[in-house]
Order: C-alpha cells, then sequence, then structure tokens
C-alpha cells in the first residue's frame, strides 16, 4: 500500500466520524453482552464496541438471534483472542489500522482476529434500520463515474459477495488512484492488510459472507442476504468514509 493509503487508512480508524463505534467513549451498554464501546481501552488492550442500534433493528433483513450472537459471541471472541495474541508480538501497541497494514501473512493470529475486530467494526458502523435506497452526492458521483450507475455496482458487490469461495468478506474500496473498486477476501482479511491481499485500498463498506452472518435466517440463500444487505446500508455512513 502506497504511503498515501496508509496515512489515510489509518486516519480512517482515529477519525471520530469515521468508524464511530471504534472511537467511542466507554459507556455501559443496556443490552447483555456489549458493555464496552471502544476498541482501545486506556490500558491499550482492544474492547469490543456496542452497536448502535438494537438487536432486532435490523430486521426482517438481519434478525435479532443472528445480531445478538454474531456481535455478542463472534465479533467479542476474535476481540479476545487479538488481546491475547498480541501479547509479545512486535505489532502490540500499534492501533487497529496500522496494525492491519503492517502485518504480514505469517502473522497468523492477528490478522485472523484483528481482521475479524476490524472488520465487524466497520460492518456494524454502516448498517442502520434507516437505511437503504440510493447514496447522493459525492459518493453517488464516485460511484457513477466508477462502475456507470449505481445499479451495475450492485449487481458487481452482490457477485463479489456471492461468489466469493467459503467464508469471507465483500468490499468497497477506495484506491490509490481515488477510484472506487470492489474486491473480496478470504476469512477475517481486508484490503488495509497490503502485505496479504492482492489489491490494496481504504475500505468503505464491506459484507460478512461467513455462514454465521446469515445462515440461522437465510439457511444457505446467501444471495437473498446479500441482496436484502442493501436494504439496511447506511449511504451516509460510506459517504463519510470516502472523504477521509
Amino acid at each position: 500500500m502506497k504511503k498515501r493509503t496508509f496515512v489515510k487508512a489509518t486516519s480512517f480508524l482515529v477519525a471520530g466520524t469515521a468508524l464511530a463505534p471504534i472511537v467511542q467513549s466507554c459507556k455501559t451498554e443496556k443490552k447483555e453482552d456489549q458493555t464496552m464501546s471502544s476498541s482501545d481501552s486506556p490500558s491499550g488492550s482492544f474492547v469490543l464496541p456496542p452497536l448502535e442500534f438494537e438487536f432486532d433493528a435490523l430486521a426482517p433483513n438481519i434478525d435479532a438471534m443472528t445480531m445478538q450472537i454474531h456481535h455478542g459471541k463472534h465479533h467479542a471472541g476474535y476481540v479476545r483472542k487479538l488481546n491475547a495474541a498480541l501479547e509479545g508480538s512486535h505489532l502490540s501497541g500499534l492501533g487497529l489500522g496500522e496494525m492491519m497494514s503492517q502485518l504480514k501473512a505469517d502473522d497468523t493470529a492477528i490478522r485472523n482476529n484483528g481482521g475479524g475486530h476490524f472488520n465487524h467494526s466497520l460492518f456494524w458502523s454502516i448498517m442502520s434500520p434507516n437505511g437503504g435506497g440510493a447514496p447522493s452526492g459525492d459518493l453517488a458521483d464516485a460511484i457513477n463515474s466508477s462502475f456507470g450507475s449505481f445499479d451495475t455496482f450492485k449487481k458487481e458487490f452482490a457477485k463479489a459477495a456471492a461468489t466469493r469461495f467459503g467464508s469471507g468478506w465483500a468490499w468497497l474500496c477506495r484506491g490509490d488512484n481515488d477510484k472506487l473498486f470492489i474486491t473480496s477476501t478470504p476469512n477475517q482479511d481486508n484490503p488495509l492488510m497490503a502485505n496479504v491481499v492482492s489489491e490494496a485500498g481504504l475500505p468503505l463498506m464491506g459484507i460478512d459472507v461467513w455462514e454465521h452472518a446469515y445462515y440461522l435466517n437465510y439457511q444457505n440463500r446467501r444471495g437473498d442476504y446479500v441482496n436484502n444487505f442493501f436494504n439496511v446500508v447506511d449511504w451516509n455512513a460510506v459517504g463519510v468514509r470516502l472523504k477521509m
């Protein structure tokens, strides 16, 4: 990843409007399993950010039980294992964005669990019960310029998500040339991992296509889950990332 992209990638995590659940002050969350809201505690260990909506707020597109298990069990597990993996690591003490940019393929535990923490934190932040529709302003212009139309973008993004073999993610990213591109990554890899992925960039939005993200509600119908995901995308939040 070029220096320019790295600098923007790092600011992506430290700017309060870019990934709000990661940088909020700690507070007590009323829902069970949601007790920490910042990704970095004062001691330097990572903690689970809360959701900005209730577990059932995205239904019927994403059901409450899936949200509860996905956030409170899967994401929490990545945070816990990341902290354990960082003990004595050369990556200890780095912010999450910088860590993603500097890790190498053989940093397996941090790659898997740090990626899981970053990816899920972004995922929660770009969904809203008031989402859906179409983007506007600069984001709409960038999508039209890069893909020809919003409908074409949706088709290409859905294809990347539906055809990712096994577990992984599909992403909308901004590259060094400020053009947008779509890519997908296996497992918990993401486009910030310049030493790991074939195409690095700044993630603007991503969709989790691990089975735990949709199987309770959709079973093997990943395509239906992907299509319904567009009903909850917060395009305003995605647009903020475009300007980072």
